[in-house]
């Protein structure tokens, strides 16, 4: 009996002393740590610089007045189509004008000055179509290499990028001329009224070019100066995007340089391509107050018209500027990386624990980073470790 109590006061010792044990050693073990992780694996990559821009008509005229004189209402109304030749005001010049022999004097150096800058716009057209000439003919040569696989799909939308770039360096030459010869008609026009006398007749101020009207300063009649602005003409069906980038992500960017644009108000993205890079630079200050030296980049659409016919003149896009593409890349997320001395490295998971491991990466896209080498496909990584994390942890995945 004694012997049987003893046995089961033993058992019973036994039990609590591993209860005790378990406690102290779950009391005192360390807590495994609670992280997100992400997946090591192959897909598209791009490298892009996103930034806000708005839309603007890429060849817009403002309508000046020829002479001082008394302008008579506008009868147009901003959106209203405008022929070429059409006349958008009436001006009737002031004695005074047709009197003054300092003024006939202006007139005839403005004539003189508009001449002389037409023979310039004049040859510059004819570069520009030399131009496009020869762009045409090398994306031609590109598309027939294509075909045959000799250069790469790359090159032959290169190729078709700049003959674009050329066809709209060629419209603005053309219509740089068309708006120099108004001019120069316009100050042909104030010399005569110059030398009328008291018989000068109202002038009618016409189009230089067939639009649309964009802006109108004054509706009203009323005295004007010679050289003040009546009204703005273009093409609002001929758009191009204007974005200011900083200067350290334009000197990224360069002509040809692909454009995808979203959040413009339909689903569907826009594709453009960079047709000028601005060689000035100018300061912004940005909403928290720090100034920022900024850059120009202007950018033409490359989608059909038709699916971008509903944009007008100063509509903001999304522009996004792919600097580089791949279609099957080894990434890892890149809040999962962090410095360790001179390079990366991130927390793998196996088997519950983490392990530290240097990883060599290459081009960085805003969540993503290419892998060179250091983890394979596959592979569970820790993303946004903290302090808690270190070598040899353990860890449970959220």
């Amino acid at each position: 009996m004694k012997h049987e109590v003893a046995w089961r006061r033993g058992i019973a010792a036994g039990v609590l002393s591993i209860l005790l044990a378990w406690g102290l050693y779950s009391g005192f073990r360390t807590q495994p740590v609670d992280v997100d992780v992400g997946v090591v694996g192959r897909a598209p990559l791009q490298v892009t610089i996103e930034q806000e821009g708005r839309t603007r008509v890429v060849d817009r005229y403002v309508i000046t007045a020829p002479v001082a004189g008394y302008a008579r209402r506008i009868a147009l109304d901003v959106g209203d189509a405008v022929a070429s030749g059409a006349t958008v005001v009436s001006l009737e010049p002031l004695r005074a004008e047709v009197l003054d022999v300092r003024r006939r004097t202006e007139a005839e150096q403005r004539v003189a000055a508009a001449r002389d800058t037409l023979s310039a716009v004049a040859e510059n057209e004819k570069a520009a179509l030399a131009d496009a000439e020869l762009a045409h003919k090398n994306f031609e040569r590109m598309r027939e290499l294509r075909g045959t696989g000799h250069v790469t799909q790359d090159a032959e939308d290169r190729a078709r990028a700049e003959a674009d770039r050329a066809d709209a360096e060629l419209r603005s030459a053309k219509f740089a001329v068309r708006t120099t010869r108004h001019e120069l008609e316009a100050a042909r026009a104030a010399l005569n009224f110059a030398g009328a006398g008291g018989s000068a007749e109202p002038v009618e101020v016409r189009s230089p070019v067939d639009g649309r009207v964009l802006r109108i300063p004054r509706k009203s009649e009323g005295p004007v100066e010679i050289g003040q602005a009546l009204l703005e003409i273009g093409d609002p069906g001929d758009l191009e995007v204007e974005v200011d980038l900083l200067s350290a992500d334009a000197v990224r960017v360069a002509a040809g340089t692909p454009v995808v644009f979203e959040r413009w108000g339909q689903e569907q993205p826009l594709r453009g391509v960079v047709r000028r890079v601005e060689p000035v630079g100018f300061t912004k200050v940005s909403a928290l107050g720090v100034e920022e030296q900024r850059v120009w980049v202007i950018v033409e659409f490359a989608s059909p018209r038709e699916l971008w016919q509903r944009l007008g003149d100063g509509y903001r896009v999304e522009a996004s500027f792919i600097l580089w593409h791949g279609d099957d890349v080894l990434q890892i997320p890149a809040s999962s990386l962090f410095r360790d001395g001179e390079g990366w490295a991130a927390f793998i998971v196996d088997d519950g624990v983490a392990h530290k491991r240097p990883i060599d990466i290459g081009r960085k896209s805003g969540l993503a980073a290419q892998v060179l080498a250091g983890v394979e496909a596959g592979e569970i990584v820790v993303v946004h470790p903290d302090d808690r994390l270190h070598v040899g942890a353990r860890v449970v995945m959220r």
